[in-house]
């Protein structure tokens, strides 16, 4: 994977995530806020799954598993190059475990979106509901477990700043979705929908910011990118027989080939016609 940039998957991830998000609620403006079947009478703003029953279902269902499948394996990812150590290593079995642990409750809350999305509100409610609580709780689990890991290598690596900006920004999110979470749990319950609704879109739109922390989180990748390449490049050197002081990647392999070679044939040999005598004779006399 040279030249691969893992940063790629949650900016990828958060984008299609926002651009589903305004092509539903877009939609539902353009054509009038129309009431969905799925949607109570008292009801007059559509929630996410309202909007996603309806002909956007197909859309739903890609641009959702899109954005969790390519947001999981950032996670995936994230754990690989921290055990390579091209971000911040593990320092002990308890932060690989949180890491598992952290990966195993997406991949349980990825789960939970692409079936909500099958599942729709106006054929599947209970259903639906079940999953849309699997998908919250899900990543809020992720968060809590992922939270845990970096408060932990913050004490191996406190002069890092973006390990510490990427636990305060997830343990924002924590907080905030839990209480939102709750907020949307008390409407639905008291029958409040429309506020509920509102409190959904909002949900949905800060979990953008969430997977957009993870572009953080693969910033120090990037320093170590170059250093791994060089390291190739001389692995690959060395196996080919070249010394190690030719194969530092910077075309010095070559070089030395050309002008070991090639000027060592020039000045070494043509030069040596003329200049090597004197030189010779001089070094014997030393």
């Amino acid at each position: 994977m040279w030249g691969f940039s893992y940063w790629v998957f949650p900016l990828f991830a958060a984008c299609v995530w926002l651009a589903m998000l305004l092509a539903m609620l877009l939609t539902w403006l353009i054509d009038g806020s129309p009431h969905y079947l799925s949607m109570d009478a008292k009801q007059q703003i559509a929630y996410i799954s309202d909007i996603g029953a309806d002909k956007l279902k197909p859309l739903f269902i890609a641009m959702g598993a899109v954005t969790v499948v390519t947001l999981d394996l950032s996670f995936i990812f994230e754990r690989w190059l921290r055990h390579r150590g091209r971000l911040h290593p593990t320092t002990s079995n308890l932060q690989n475990a949180l890491s598992i642990l952290s990966i195993l409750a997406a991949i349980a809350g990825a789960a939970g979106l692409i079936l909500l999305t099958v599942f729709d509100s106006l054929r599947h409610g209970r259903m639906h509901n079940a999953f849309l609580g699997i998908f919250i709780g899900g990543y809020i689990l992720s968060a809590v477990f992922t939270c845990a890991e970096y408060q932990r290598l913050g004490f191996h690596y406190r002069e890092h700043r973006l390990l510490r900006a990427s636990f305060w920004i997830k343990l924002a999110f924590i907080l905030v979705e839990v209480a939102l979470a709750i907020a949307f749990g008390v409407c639905q319950r008291q029958d409040k929908y429309n506020e509920a609704a509102v409190l959904e879109w909002i949900i949905a739109l800060i979990f953008t910011f969430y997977i957009l922390s993870f572009f953080i989180d693969f910033v120090p990748a990037l320093r170590t990118k170059h250093h791994q390449s060089r390291a190739t490049t001389v692995e690959m050197g060395m196996r080919d027989g070249a010394p190690a002081e030719f194969a530092d990647g910077n075309g010095y392999h070559a070089n030395g080939h050309t002008n070991g070679h090639t000027n060592g044939q020039a000045h070494g040999h043509a030069n040596g016609a003329k200049r090597g005598r004197f030189f010779g004779g001089t070094s014997r006399n030393f």
